[in-house]
């Protein structure tokens, strides 16, 4: 059915324990961060609300929670490119090590020895962050595919059925984009939009292998976030509870919140591991083929993005030739 070994990826796992507590730190915290600026929020509303009615003092209290919730909201949106080059991208580097059977420092030690690792392919969080947008995006096109065959198949049905596993699709797709990043780390060019550029083809040319295995493991990664959500709503319940004014609506968002966290601090890490075993694998001998670079650069804007600054980055500085001088 699907082409990884989960005890593989639960012993990688347990081999990057370092990084797994930071994930726990970083996503709990970020969970407890929205509780406690939304409750604070809600108690500033509240706090107002005692100069109106009980009416007045409810509405206040809401959008004092809304007002914090978004607050925080927005920090977070401009904080995640340098979770993406402090976390997530430690974390594949130190998986890649693993994979290639390389030496593993313990304790805090790995996660310096990640960041050296990261900060030598990528010396500026920001451009991690584009590559990332841009493989993102390409990901997208080339999932687009399997519901362009579905839309041209004269079957009844299948146009609808072509946008549900779109949508699941698009859903699965994000267990993907870090293991090409994973290639990048994992081939120590001096290009890494290069090496970016060569894991997209070789996802494109593997595409039916690498879908499938992402949406079993959406299968199982929304799948157990959910039953976490179910866990957490009693907490969340009690959480809204002793806020200011009950906010009735928290209760579903913080248990939301909850399941993320463990969501991104577990499941997801435990998905890469599982999707890195498949692409490794599958490329094992394989040389980019020209005719999916040609797709994707017709097929992705984002790849031809992605495809100029490789070249870009290739192209040798340069330099004025000396000047000669004029015959005599």
């Amino acid at each position: 059915m699907w082409d990884f070994s989960l005890g593989g990826a639960m012993g990688m796992m347990g081999r990057t324990l370092p990084f797994i507590l930071l994930r726990m730190a970083v996503y709990f915290g970020i969970t407890l961060g929205y509780v406690l600026v939304t409750g604070t929020g809600a108690g500033i509303g509240w706090g107002i609300g005692g100069f109106g009615n009980d009416e007045f003092r409810a509405g206040s209290t809401f959008w004092g929670g809304i007002a914090g919730f978004g607050i925080f909201g927005a920090v977070m949106y401009w904080a995640r490119e340098y979770i993406l080059y402090i976390v997530k991208a430690g974390h594949i580097a130190v998986l890649v090590e693993l994979i290639d059977g390389k030496p593993m420092p313990q304790g805090r030690g790995q996660i310096g020895h990640a960041a050296a690792v990261v900060r030598q392919r990528f010396p500026q969080a920001s451009v991690l962050f584009v590559m990332d947008q841009l493989i993102r995006g390409v990901i997208r096109a080339v999932s687009g595919l399997a519901r362009g065959i579905l839309t041209v198949l004269p079957v009844p049905g299948a146009r609808q059925v072509g946008a549900i596993l779109s949508a699941f699709l698009r859903v699965a797709v994000g267990f993907v984009d870090e293991v090409i990043l994973a290639h990048a780390i994992r081939t120590r060019s001096d290009n890494a939009w290069g090496s970016a550029r060569e894991a997209l083809v070789l996802y494109g040319q593997n595409w039916k292998v690498m879908l499938k295995n992402a949406a079993w493991l959406a299968i199982f990664v929304y799948g157990l976030g959910f039953l976490v959500f179910l866990v957490m709503l009693a907490p969340a319940a009690l959480v809204v509870y002793l806020m200011p004014g009950a906010w009735a609506a928290g209760g579903v968002v913080f248990a939301l919140l909850f399941a993320w966290s463990v969501k991104a601090a577990l499941l997801e890490p435990f998905a890469l591991a599982c999707m890195m075993q498949v692409f490794f694998k599958t490329i094992e001998g394989q040389q980019p083929n020209p005719e999916w670079d040609a797709r994707l650069e017709q097929m992705s804007g984002k790849f031809r993005k992605l495809k100029d600054r490789a070249l870009g980055a290739a192209a040798p500085a340069q330099t004025p030739e000396p000047a000669t001088p004029d015959p005599v």
